[in-house]
């Protein structure tokens, strides 16, 4: 007599099927896309103007170190930047060039961890195109004055910072009398820099950082303005208490504060904080 083979607990858990090391691979890697520090993520951020090209070249760098993060950035005026976060703009991170401005959010509770810090000291440059007959070295801040100089291009200093500072030199100088009526306001410095070059205005004062930029450099002149010329330029930047990637955010501003970010910095016209 014959009887069937018995089958015990332990057989029948070790024949039932296992998964394959494809899906058990595919199911890691969800995890650690879902729990890893720095997922995919797009960040948002506020950038005064000065920043154009020197965030750029950072951005570029960055992306090859976390190329799942993405950035978006809108350059513009530091103060108009103030006023949109304070109406809840969704920003993640914002860079002024007036550190005074970030410092106002987070007393008002808007920067995460009341965080604020500190990546470089903005610089000023007097600019003409490379046509102009104005010779910016040997005039300085004279050259304002010049009967050639019929417009004058500075950022507009009700929210502009460099605007600010611009008006501060050209007062230092003892000219504003002499400039004011021929004063041309751009909303931001990176506007300035253009009315320049399309001959909206016949001479500027703008950031150094956008007078070193491979664009103006090649196709006009400028002297730097001495730094004692006006109230020293601290800029900083917070990341936002309502950032919806603040890992992220976090992981842009120690790139901008790392050394690979300080020398970009230096080499793009600014002057670097000590540490």
């Amino acid at each position: 007599m014959s009887t069937a083979p018995t089958t015990s607990r332990l057989d029948r858990a070790v024949a039932l099927p296992s998964p394959s090391r494809a899906l058990v691979a595919l199911l890691l890697a969800l995890f650690a896309l879902a729990t890893g520090p720095l997922r995919a993520a797009e960040l948002t951020v506020a950038a005064a103007a000065d920043l154009k090209f020197a965030l750029d070249a950072l951005l570029a760098d960055f992306a090859r170190t976390h190329p799942a993060v993405t950035v978006k950035v809108a350059y513009g005026s530091s103060g108009n930047f103030h006023a949109q976060i304070q109406n809840g703009a969704p920003y993640d991170l914002y860079l002024s060039a007036d550190i005074a401005y970030p410092r106002k959010l987070a007393e008002a509770g808007l920067a995460l961890d009341g965080d604020v810090f500190l990546y470089a000291i903005g610089r000023l440059a007097v600019w003409v195109p490379e046509n102009s007959r104005l010779d910016v070295a040997e005039l300085k801040l004279r050259a304002l004055i010049a009967p050639e100089a019929r417009r004058v291009a500075i950022a507009n200093p009700r929210h502009a910072p460099y605007g600010v500072a611009a008006l501060a030199a050209i007062e230092s100088a003892g000219l504003l009398d002499q400039v004011r009526p021929r004063l041309v306001l751009g909303e931001n410095v990176a506007q300035t820099a253009q009315f320049v070059q399309t001959g909206a205005a016949d001479i500027g004062v703008i950031a150094l950082s956008l007078a070193l930029a491979p664009r103006l450099r090649e196709s006009g002149r400028h002297w730097e303005i001495p730094l004692d010329a006006f109230p020293r330029m601290d800029q900083g930047g917070m990341i936002l208490r309502a950032a919806r990637h603040p890992e992220q955010a976090r992981a842009l501003r120690d790139h901008l504060l790392g050394p690979d970010g300080r020398e970009l910095l230096k080499n793009s016209g600014f002057h670097l904080p000590e540490r």
